[in-house]
């Protein structure tokens, strides 16, 4: 995993403890990638809105619990949120970052 997107993954992962309320030791890391997300909804657009058209750097952390897969996304410079797995979408992939 990249050293700069420690503290996302660290973000993610307590975020998703606190709301299964499980130990956060019990998360499994599967993949941590930095990415290009191709508009402003970074990877996670919303039925109904519109988001800015313009590639945003940022990454993607997939966990795993009890063997359900969460997806989180961001952007290089903010916090990750949760991602819907039914309204991701793909990146482009970016190894630089």
């Amino acid at each position: 995993m990249p050293s700069d997107l420690q503290t996302p993954v660290d973000l993610a992962t307590r975020d998703l403890a606190e709301r299964l309320d499980v130990d956060p030791a019990s998360i499994e890391v599967v993949r941590v990638e930095g990415v290009t997300w191709p508009d402003g909804s970074l990877g996670c657009p919303e039925p109904g809105m519109n988001y800015t058209q313009a590639l945003v750097d940022g990454y993607r952390i997939e966990l795993r619990v009890d063997g359900t897969t969460y997806l989180f996304h961001g952007r290089t410079d903010g916090d990750p949120f949760e991602c819907p797995a039914e309204r991701a979408t793909d990146p482009i992939a970016n190894p630089d970052i």
